[in-house]
Protein backbone atom coordinates (compact mmCIF):
# COMPACT_ATOMS: atom_id res chain seq x y z
CA UNK A 1 0.00 0.00 0.00
CA UNK A 2 1.15 3.34 -0.78
CA UNK A 3 2.05 5.94 1.79
CA UNK A 4 -0.11 9.21 2.32
CA UNK A 5 2.31 11.84 3.28
CA UNK A 6 3.73 14.15 1.27
CA UNK A 7 7.65 13.69 -0.07
CA UNK A 8 10.46 16.03 -0.58
CA UNK A 9 9.75 15.33 -4.51
CA UNK A 10 5.95 16.16 -4.23
CA UNK A 11 7.15 19.72 -2.57
CA UNK A 12 9.83 20.40 -5.27
CA UNK A 13 7.25 19.33 -8.33
CA UNK A 14 4.61 22.04 -6.71
CA UNK A 15 7.32 25.07 -6.00
CA UNK A 16 9.06 24.51 -9.48
CA UNK A 17 4.99 25.05 -10.59
CA UNK A 18 5.01 28.17 -8.52
CA UNK A 19 7.94 29.31 -9.87
CA UNK A 20 7.20 28.31 -13.50
CA UNK A 21 3.86 30.45 -13.20
CA UNK A 22 5.75 33.19 -11.93
CA UNK A 23 8.08 33.26 -14.66
CA UNK A 24 4.91 33.07 -16.96
CA UNK A 25 2.90 36.19 -15.45
CA UNK A 26 6.40 38.07 -15.68
CA UNK A 27 6.62 37.73 -19.81
CA UNK A 28 2.73 38.37 -19.81
CA UNK A 29 3.86 41.52 -18.56
CA UNK A 30 6.66 42.38 -20.66
CA UNK A 31 4.42 41.46 -23.56
CA UNK A 32 1.77 44.11 -21.90
CA UNK A 33 4.51 46.75 -21.89
CA UNK A 34 5.63 46.20 -25.30
CA UNK A 35 1.98 46.28 -26.64
CA UNK A 36 1.67 49.24 -24.67
CA UNK A 37 4.04 51.01 -26.39
CA UNK A 38 3.75 50.00 -29.68
CA UNK A 39 0.24 51.62 -29.23
CA UNK A 40 1.33 54.67 -27.72
CA UNK A 41 3.28 55.27 -31.29
CA UNK A 42 6.57 56.24 -29.74
CA UNK A 43 9.43 57.57 -32.17
CA UNK A 44 12.08 55.51 -33.26
CA UNK A 45 14.52 56.67 -30.00
CA UNK A 46 11.80 56.44 -27.29
CA UNK A 47 10.81 52.74 -28.84
CA UNK A 48 14.27 51.63 -28.13
CA UNK A 49 14.78 53.25 -24.76
CA UNK A 50 11.05 51.14 -23.97
CA UNK A 51 12.59 47.96 -25.85
CA UNK A 52 15.99 48.32 -23.66
CA UNK A 53 14.22 48.58 -20.13
CA UNK A 54 11.97 45.82 -20.95
CA UNK A 55 15.18 43.41 -22.25
CA UNK A 56 16.05 42.44 -18.95
CA UNK A 57 13.02 41.84 -17.56
CA UNK A 58 11.79 39.23 -20.54
CA UNK A 59 15.15 37.62 -19.69
CA UNK A 60 14.79 37.52 -16.03
CA UNK A 61 10.60 35.75 -16.20
CA UNK A 62 12.20 33.59 -19.18
CA UNK A 63 15.06 32.42 -16.62
CA UNK A 64 12.09 32.28 -14.07
CA UNK A 65 10.35 30.20 -16.10
CA UNK A 66 12.91 27.58 -17.42
CA UNK A 67 13.76 27.30 -13.40
CA UNK A 68 10.55 26.68 -12.35
CA UNK A 69 10.47 24.03 -15.30
CA UNK A 70 14.16 22.18 -14.28
CA UNK A 71 12.68 21.90 -10.66
CA UNK A 72 9.32 20.17 -11.95
CA UNK A 73 11.31 17.62 -14.09
CA UNK A 74 13.68 17.01 -11.73
CA UNK A 75 10.95 16.25 -9.35
CA UNK A 76 9.15 13.66 -11.43
CA UNK A 77 12.05 11.77 -12.27
CA UNK A 78 13.10 11.44 -8.76
CA UNK A 79 10.13 10.58 -7.69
Amino acid sequence: MESVGTSPFDLLIWAGTAISLLGLLGLVYCILRVSRAKRAEFDDEQMRAELKKVVPLNLGALFTSVLGLMMVIIGISLS
